[in-house]
């Protein structure tokens, strides 16, 4: 008979970490006497990071004595007090081996049923002073879990705790933990979790992807807009970065520029999704980087006096052997700057391979193309495939500009759309008024009105780029039209979105209402002597240093926006593409990403390395 030994409870608060404040409930416990389990949690217990844990699947978690027993033997230590591993419930027995997801258990007056094992969070590490733990828990299969509340009532130290229904499968918490995490799946195992009402939508969700044999898109317990954040993709055309020849540069306006690259040796240029993009590297000194001379360019002064590596949509699909990107020249962009005012026809720029998972997806819904500016050329190259394969799905193309003079694409754009039968065009100029006929025209910007009054349908697909605070406003409008969040799709040619749980000081933070974004730097304090490191999304080159613990440590340290969980190789929400370079692994990962990315969280530079970070 399973015991519980002690109910463990503890509210959020503010802990120092790394420089930053973690806000967090993983600080918990014993109590003496009965306490009232609701819904939630128990009486006078929290959860600071409500996105990853808490809520009706999460409101206990689960730890038990053996595993105790097992940490203090393998850590050495005499210090694990019981609420130690953030657990709420620790108990005699209910090893997770044997207990099933879908498990119901009585425990005091209430009654739970097990949702899934815990999630791998850096906090426990933290709690406990072991940084590698969540990557311990999961490979010594000892995880722990959660129960949801069934029945609510009063628990206390002492009381038994019966199975009162056994779970469907019966998948067991380590099976079930283990098919998430470690490497050598068994797919009967896999079809088992789909078949278990309990399992958490999350967990249900990572295992429909690895079911359909690609890697889970999030971590298990992220609320839709943590979604995304892995960026698994098949191994890229070529590695690293590859000389491409400029043979023709086309103004679009008096800011764009649209250049024309081909192969050194006529061969067919790999094929791209349309939406991917291309990373071009510049040098200063080409002689002494080892990158291609740039025949026809400026001297020397005028192009960046580091490597600096800039990622441009591809602003229509390949063609024979050419690829085509759309520059904006902005003000003070050095890149931008040097490709304006520098490079001519039959320049040399190095380029590597296309990526991105911003990409037009096949089936039969609606297409939504959504762009400002120059925030027009990834769903551009959408147009063209659309408009090259016939397709037939309806299309609505909604683009935005200030005014007649800086809209580029204008007639490309329009002469694709009259190729489609079923597609409407919609322009808005902030600062142009429609001339007479222009029925498509209208001055100002879109508006959920707007929307409606197109007729943009709910079944649709939508892909939007364009500045930040656009796009957040128009997926809003298309959320109130009924479009579910996983069919709008978003670019951005920065840094992604932080996804930094339960950190509410320091910068790259996530959930922090009205916090000031911080421009990427250099890292404080002297420069490393080590390999350079490029975080091409945010435009930093820097040395590295062994005082960095990883390439994450050193991405934090020059406020790089990050994503990441677990910290230990784990969860793999910091899968990042390497772009050029390689890395080792500081802490071996259970299971290695995918071809072409890499861990940032435990992995340092072997060699110079550029990250799309």
């Amino acid at each position: 008979m399973a015991t519980l030994l002690s109910v463990n409870v503890g509210k959020p608060r503010d802990v120092p970490w790394k420089g930053k404040t973690v806000h967090t409930g993983a600080w918990k416990s014993a109590v003496e006497g009965p306490r009232m389990v609701r819904r939630l949690n128990v009486d006078g217990d929290g959860q600071g990071d409500l996105a990853g844990h808490g809520g009706e699947i999460r409101a206990v978690l689960v730890y038990q004595l053996q595993s105790y027993r097992y940490w203090r033997e393998q850590l050495g230590r005499d210090d694990l007090d019981f609420g130690i591993f953030g657990e709420n419930f620790t108990v005699d027995g209910l090893p997770d081996d044997e207990v099933c997801v879908g498990d119901r258990y009585r425990v005091g007056e209430a009654e739970f049923e097990v949702t899934q094992p815990r999630v791998t969070c850096y906090r426990v590490g933290m709690r406990l002073g072991e940084p590698t733990m969540a990557s311990l828990l999961v490979a010594h299969h000892r995880p722990g879990f959660y129960l949801r509340v069934i029945t609510e009532g009063r628990v206390r130290a002492g009381d038994e705790i019966t199975l009162t229904r056994r779970g469907p499968e019966e998948l067991t918490v380590a099976d079930a933990d283990a098919l998430l995490y470690l490497p050598r799946r068994d797919p009967e195992k896999l079809r088992q979790a789909l078949n278990i009402p309990a399992l958490s939508p999350g967990w249900q969700q990572s295992f429909r992807e690895l079911a359909a044999a690609r890697q889970p898109e999030a971590e298990p317990g992220w609320p839709e807009a943590g979604a995304g954040t892995r960026q698994p993709k098949k191994e890229p055309a070529w590695p690293g970065f590859r000389a491409m020849r400029v043979t023709r540069i086309v103004r679009e306006t008096a800011t764009v520029s649209s250049l024309y690259l081909d192969t050194l040796d006529g061969a067919p240029v790999p094929d791209a999704r349309p939406g991917q993009y291309l990373s071009v590297r510049l040098t200063a000194d080409a002689k002494a980087s080892g990158a291609p001379a740039v025949p026809g360019t400026a001297e020397a002064p005028h192009a960046p006096a580091a490597p600096a590596v800039r990622s441009y949509s591809l602003s229509s699909v390949p063609t024979d052997s050419t690829y085509r990107i759309s520059v904006k020249h902005e003000p003070h962009g050095k890149v931008s700057g040097f490709i304006h005012a520098a490079l001519r026809p039959g320049g040399l720029l190095d380029v590597a391979s296309a990526r991105g998972t911003f990409v037009l997806q096949g089936g039969d819904r609606p297409i939504v193309l959504v762009s400002a500016g120059i925030g027009a050329t990834p769903v551009l190259a959408m147009l063209h495939r659309l408009a090259a394969t016939k397709d037939p799905r309806p299309v609505w193309w909604i683009h935005t500009a200030h005014d007649r003079a800086q809209h580029a694409f204008a007639d490309e754009a329009h002469a694709l759309l009259e190729r489609l039968p079923t597609a409407q065009e919609h322009i808005f100029y902030t600062s142009d008024a429609p001339r007479p006929g222009e029925l498509h025209v209208t001055q100002g910007r879109p508006t959920a009105r707007a929307l409606a009054d197109m007729g943009v349908p709910a079944d649709a697909d939508a892909y939007l780029c364009g500045p930040s605070a656009f796009m957040d406003a128009l997926s809003g409008f298309l959320r109130e039209r009924g479009l579910p969040p996983e069919r709008i799709h978003t670019e951005q040619f920065s840094a992604l979105p932080a996804i930094n749980p339960g950190v509410t000081g320091g910068t790259g933070v996530t959930g922090v209402a009205g916090q000031a974004a911080v421009r990427p730097h250099q890292p404080p304090g002297a420069p490393g002597t080590g390999p350079l490191v490029t975080f091409a999304r945010s435009g930093v080159t820097t040395p590295w240093s062994a005082g960095h613990a990883s390439l994450l440590d050193l991405a934090e340290a020059c406020d790089v926006p990050t994503r990441w969980s677990c910290r230990t190789g784990v969860c793999h929400t910091c899968v990042t593409h390497l772009v050029d370079g390689d890395v080792t692994y500081t802490t071996e990962p259970l299971e290695p990403p995918e071809p072409g990315t890499v861990l940032v969280c435990c992995s340092a530079p072997a060699g110079e390395v550029v990250l799309d970070l």
